[in-house]
């Protein structure tokens, strides 16, 4: 956990996003000491941008790239699917795999 913001888990010190591990809202007092701001609502488990992160940059979790960005975001933004992309599972594959869900 990060030593200034119950609200989020760093699982490596070279990773680029954060783990939610308290629900967080748009305008919530900002994020690990004040340096990142609560920019929108993201879930628990779900991953925030530690700092601005351009379209084609590696996603870094767990210290191990594990996807790329599509789109820009700013630190504080959400990180998922709608801005990133698995290098490891085709969209195909992960769209057919979550209409299955």
């Amino acid at each position: 956990m990060l030593e200034d913001d119950a609200r989020l888990i760093l699982l490596h010190p070279d990773d680029n996003v954060l783990i939610c591990v308290r629900a967080i809202a748009a305008g919530d007092p900002p994020l690990s000491g004040g340096t990142i701001p609560a920019c929108e609502g993201i879930a628990i488990g779900h991953k925030i941008a530690r700092m601005p992160l351009r379209a084609g940059d590696k996603v870094i979790k767990y210290g191990a790239p594990i996807g790329s960005m599509t789109a820009d975001a700013a630190a504080g933004h959400w990180v998922h699917m709608h801005n990133m992309k698995s290098d490891y599972i085709s969209s195909h594959t992960r769209t057919a795999l979550e209409q299955d869900a």
